[in-house]
This record gives structure tokens, C-alpha cells and sequence, in this order.
């Protein structure tokens, strides 16, 4: 059974007054930590590929390598809770989250620190679930539902507010920073649980690990990362080693598939899919919080590559979707259990779609404040998304399957978020280099250009410089028009496609996991 599970059931008074608050507080923390490290990143791969002299496209597997080690541990925090408490479960992660951040912060390398990275991702793994099973069990029953919106829209939030602390730290006090901030929140966060927390402990059962499954899932998750990683620098698949690793995660993949579906103890029970409800919900958290996911990859690294930005100011562009996701969560909250959540699913996803494909006429010449409302747009649209799919894919499921399937969720949405990053990233590169070509091949008078340029006191390979990161501007910007584009129209089949959904019972709002 699952501490989720536990909760409902008898066992110690739930909290009240004070100490409820300061139960919600810090789970809510210390879920918020676990998912800003997801993007805190963003915005100063600049800052860490520079400082460790390799490419910008090198410096993103710090963030990949984070969410694949995440991915790979969800499925098995079921397992942990069971075998050693929920509540060591979560201060353990907790603490060794918050040491891992501090080796993130003091690498000098970028084998060093993606290695961290996997470490770090691992401990944040189970603090996202075991942060949210402890807090059903504190809260009393009648009291859930504004505890566990706060707790959902922290996992909002938090890909959000990463950019905005990461830009910061990198343009001040340097990107180790972002990395620094961990620590304390993390001590506190395993103090206050070991402290307030500890009769919410369970029993422990031994209980059997599915070795071969979990053998098979990080097999296939890590082949099929580290090709996405390394496949635009080894040309693809006139690469060996590139193919060898697409072998191996179709193989991997296939056998997981098939171990998973017979054996007795699955790591991942994707029998759960046999849900319509939950199955159509997956599909569609899995191309909307990859395309979320890659978008807040995409924009910062464009802000910075090419639009002239500094790391705080493409953070504080950022900070403008939270802004508007903050004030609107509480109330879609209240509006899941009395309005269709496939209305609500497929508004958010509609006007993000149309926000997105606003994307694709902006040219290089666009302002901060010009920027702005794409930003609101977004921020108005992902919680009109997201409460709503967490409330319809969690009631889907019987009550013995809800930490299956929030598991299953949450590892649907980190693997989306990991792998759509490189895939977006790499089709952006692409994207841009073709458009050089084109740009470039298609110039009209560029001598006289180059006269110009020299007349205004340039030499000729100054002036052929300029002349070239003027191209390449315009490269850039037809390169992320194009993926945006793309983008839009996945977004907008999604929206569409939640009418799949059977017509749902509107009931009280029921989130249960994932972000």
C-alpha cells in the first residue's frame, strides 16, 4: 500500500493551527527546491559552459542530467516510503539534496558537475511525492484541498522562478550561487520534518524491488539521453556510436515494455494506462510539459545568444509567467469539482497555442516590455492545464493505484521535460545554421554593405565580422520562429484532443502527484 494511501487511513491526529502551516510550509519548500533545480540552470548555462570552456549545447546536459537521474528515481520512492518511512525517506533526501548542491557550486568541470547533477537528481527525486504524502497525512481531511492547490502550484512555480534566481546569482554573485541556495533551505526542511513530523512515521515492510525493471528503465532512459546529448556534436546517425545507443534505447525500451507488463512487482505499473481517463491525461502532460519545459529552455538561451540580454534580465522576463500563474492557481483550484476540467484543459493548452504561434512573428527588433504579454499569456494558460489534468488523471485510478500512477505521472512529466529540452535545443541549432546559409547565400549588395561598414571606420574583417553577426542575428531569430511554429501546432492538436476524455463527474478537487 502507499504512503498516500496510509494517509487515509487511522493514525496520528492531523496537525492543526500553527503547526499545520508550518507542516504545509515546509513540504511546500521543500517540493518548490526539488523543481526549481529543474530550470535555475537555464538561464547561466551561458555562465557555466564559459567558465568550464566547452559549448553552450555541452553546458545544457547540467540540466538534463538532473532530470533524467529524477526520472529514473520516482518510480521507485513507492518502494522506499514502504521499505524505510516516509518520513526518513524525505529528511535523507532532503539532506543529501542539500550536499549535493554544494558540490554542484564548488565543480570545476563538466564531468564533475553533471556527475553531482545525477547525484542531486536522485535525492530530489523523492522529495516531490513524499513531500506531498506527508502533507495528506498532516492536513485533516476537510482541509486538503487549499494545502494541496498550494502544493501544486509550487511545482507550477518553481520551473518559473528558477530562471529569475538563476540569472540573478549568475550576473552577481556567480553561478555557484544558484547552486548555494539550496543548502540552507534543504538543513532547515530536515530539521523541521525530523522535528514536527516524526509520529507521521509508518511501519517499514520489506518488500521485493523489481532489479531487472529498474536495470531496463535506466538502460533505455540513459542510452536514449545521452544520444539526444551528444548527437548534434557526432553528426547524428552517421555516427556509430550515435546509432549504437538508438539501438540500444529501442531495445531497452521494448524489453522494459514487456518485463513491466508481466512480472508480479513492477517498478512501473503501466497497467494503470488501462484508464482512459489517466491514459489520454499522460499523453497529453507528456507533449505539454515538454513543449513548457522546452520553451523555458528555449527563451532564455535566445534572449542571451542573440538578443543581448543579461542573465538577470532574460530571468526577470521569465518571472512574468509566475507572476500571473500565482494569482490564478487558487482560483482554477476552486473551479475544479463545478466546471468541465476538459474545458479548462483545453482553454490553457488554446491559449497557449495561440501565445506560442504569436511567437513565430517576432522579429529581432521586439522590445523587453514587447515581450511581456507572450510571457503573461503563458503564465495565464499552464495552471488552466495543469490542475485540472492532475485532478482528472488521480480520480481515473482506484484509491490502492493512486501512488502508481502519481509515480507514473511524475516520471511521464520529468522524462518529457529532459527530453524535450535536447530535442528542442538541437532542432534550434538546426534550425538556425540552415537559416545562416540560406540568410548568407541570399544577401543582396552585401559588397556595398561592406563598403558601409568601412566607411564607418571599420577594417574589412571587422567589417566581415559585423556583417555575419548580423546574419546570424537574423538566423537565430528565423530559428526560433520555426520551433515555436512547431511548437504551436502540437499544442493546439493537444487542446483538441482532450475532448477524448470521457465526460468526468465533477467531484472535489483530487491531485495526486506530479508536476
Amino acid at each position: 500500500m502507499s504512503a498516500s494511501g496510509v494517509a487515509a487511513k487511522s493514525g496520528p491526529e492531523p496537525l492543526q493551527g500553527v503547526m499545520l502551516w508550518a507542516g504545509i510550509a515546509t513540504l511546500a519548500m521543500a517540493n518548490f527546491m526539488a523543481v526549481l533545480d529543474m530550470t535555475i540552470v537555464n538561464v547561466s548555462v551561458p555562465h557555466i559552459a564559459g567558465s568550464m570552456a566547452v559549448s553552450v549545447s555541452e553546458g545544457t546536459w547540467a540540466i538534463t542530467s538532473y532530470a533524467v537521474a529524477e526520472a529514473i528515481m520516482v518510480p521507485l520512492t513507492g518502494w522506499l516510503a514502504q521499505r524505510f518511512g516516509p518520513v526518513r525517506v524525505f529528511s535523507t533526501a532532503a539532506l543529501l539534496f542539500g550536499a549535493c548542491s554544494m558540490l554542484c557550486g564548488l565543480s570545476t568541470s563538466l564531468p564533475m558537475l553533471v556527475t553531482v547533477r545525477v547525484l542531486q537528481g536522485l535525492a530530489g527525486g523523492p522529495l516531490m511525492p513524499m513531500s506531498q504524502t506527508l502533507l495528506l497525512r498532516l492536513a485533516p481531511p476537510e482541509k486538503r484541498n487549499l494545502p494541496l492547490g498550494l502544493w501544486t502550484m509550487t511545482t507550477i512555480l518553481g520551473p518559473i522562478a528558477g530562471p529569475v534566481l538563476g540569472g540573478l546569482f549568475s550576473d552577481t554573485l556567480g553561478w555557484p550561487w544558484a547552486f548555494y541556495i539550496n543548502v540552507p533551505i534543504a538543513v532547515i526542511c530536515t530539521t523541521l520534518v525530523v522535528r514536527t513530523l516524526s509520529q507521521f512515521e509508518t511501519p517499514t515492510v520489506k518488500k521485493p524491488i523489481d532489479y531487472v525493471g529498474l536495470a531496463l528503465l535506466i538502460i533505455w532512459v540513459g542510452a536514449l539521453q545521452i544520444m539526444l546529448d551528444n548527437g548534434e556534436n557526432d553528426d547524428w546517425f552517421a555516427s556509430n556510436f550515435i546509432v549504437s545507443l538508438a539501438v540500444i534505447a529501442l531495445v531497452g525500451f521494448i524489453s522494459f515494455l514487456a518485463w513491466e507488463l508481466t512480472d508480479e512487482h513492477p517498478i512501473v505499473d503501466l497497467r494503470i494506462f488501462r484508464y482512459r481517463s489517466f491514459a489520454l491525461s499522460a499523453v497529453a502532460l507528456l507533449f505539454t510539459f515538454g513543449s513548457f519545459m522546452g520553451s523555458i529552455v528555449l527563451i532564455p538561451l535566445w534572449l542571451q545568444t542573440s538578443m543581448g540580454y543579461t542573465a538577470t534580465t532574460a530571468g526577470q522576463m521569465m518571472a512574468f509567467n509566475g507572476i500571473v500563474a500565482l494569482f490564478l492557481a487558487p482560483i482554477v483550484a476552486n473551479m475544479i469539482g463545478k466546471v468541465d476540467p476538459r474545458f479548462l484543459m483545453s482553454l490553457g493548452l488554446g491559449l497557449v497555442a495561440i501565445d506560442t504561434f504569436w511567437r513565430t512573428t517576432f522579429n529581432t527588433d521586439i522590445s523587453f516590455w514587447g515581450l511581456v504579454p507572450a510571457q503573461m499569456a503563458l503564465g495565464l494558460g499552464m495552471p488552466l492545464f495543469f490542475l485540472p489534468m492532475m485532478s482528472m488523471s488521480m480520480a481515473a485510478v482506484k484509491p490502492e493505484e493512486t501512488a502508481s500512477a502519481a509515480g507514473l505521472i511524475n516520471f511521464l512529466r520529468t522524462m518529457a521535460g529532459a527530453f524535450a529540452t535536447g530535442v528542442i535545443v538541437f532542432a534550434w541549432r538546426d534550425s538556425t545554421a540552415a537559416g545562416h546559409i540560406d540568410i548568407a547565400g541570399s544577401l543582396n549588395d552585401a559588397p556595398k554593405v561592406l563598403a558601409q561598414l568601412q566607411a564607418g571606420g571599420q577594417g574589412h574583417q571587422q567589417a566581415l565580422m559585423s556583417l555575419d553577426n548580423i546574419v546570424q542575428q537574423q538566423a537565430v531569430m528565423l530559428g526560433t520562429n520555426e520551433v515555436f511554429g512547431v511548437v504551436a501546432i502540437i499544442l493546439a492538436c493537444v487542446s483538441a484532443a482532450v475532448w477524448l476524455m470521457p465526460r468526468p463527474k465533477l467531484l472535489p478537487m483530487k491531485i495526486g502527484g506530479g508536476h
